[in-house]
């Protein structure tokens, strides 16, 4: 009786573990495939057959062939809506969002020689798909939405407006870095110059909004130098 119960109490994890362990076999594949031949040029039924499963469990684990690329970016959400929604007394929401998104991650953060042959690749393959970027830009949409819910939720919020413009102006700054390390990326920058980059811009844009917007990019007259942005 014990060693039956204990099977059955360990079913639902080594259930999730091979439901997981399915999901990275097939985007392993699919990436695999997108690094040789590009998006567009490849089909789900391709991935597939590299991946050993049908198309109705790729289709399954990934409804949109985009997710193939960007599934990781689920995680990233859980991950900055529990920074915020669980920071300690005291602390801001743009504090909380600063220190979530200034750690460095993925192939950005990684030493591997690999990394910067898989970056780039991946780089270059977002940038010439229309399909992934208009699906980068739904994912953005639905960040913004979900932590202007969020904050909308606390007392002192001051409501759903004030809400979604402080979650635009936070998610809007995550963009802009990324768009950044992107274009940094495809000039044949390193990972950790790029990295370094990020960071310190990170830190700029985070401090504007800390300021607010009262005192940005007052036209100058002739004559008068702006003063430099940070490298």
């Amino acid at each position: 009786m014990e060693t039956g119960y204990a099977a059955c109490m360990d079913t639902p994890g080594l259930r999730e573990r091979k439901k997981q362990h399915t999901r990275e076999l097939i985007a392993e594949s699919a990436r695999r495939l997108f690094a040789e031949r590009g998006f567009e040029r490849v089909t789900v039924a391709e991935i597939a057959r590299a991946a050993d499963v049908s198309q109705q469990t790729v289709f399954n684990y990934f409804p949109r062939k985009e997710d193939l690329v960007y599934w990781r970016l689920e995680s990233f959400e859980d991950e900055l809506l529990s920074a915020v929604r669980d920071r300690d007394p005291g602390e801001s929401v743009l504090s909380a969002f600063g220190r979530f998104v200034l750690v460095q991650r993925g192939l950005l953060a990684s030493d591997d020689p690999e990394a910067r042959e898989r970056l780039t690749a991946l780089t270059r393959m977002i940038v010439q798909s229309p399909a992934l970027l208009a699906r980068e830009r739904e994912v953005f949409a639905a960040y913004t939405s979900s932590l202007a819910e969020l904050i909308a939720s606390e007392p002192g919020s001051g409501g759903a407006v004030e809400a979604w413009v402080a979650a635009s102006a936070m998610i809007g700054a995550h963009r802009a870095l990324v768009d950044h390390a992107r274009r940094r990326i495809a000039e044949g920058a390193a990972p950790k110059t790029v990295a370094r980059e990020v960071r310190a811009r990170g830190k700029a844009a985070l401090a504007l909004l800390e300021r607010g917007l009262a005192g940005y990019a007052v036209k100058r007259g002739p004559g008068r130098v702006p003063p430099s942005r940070p490298r």
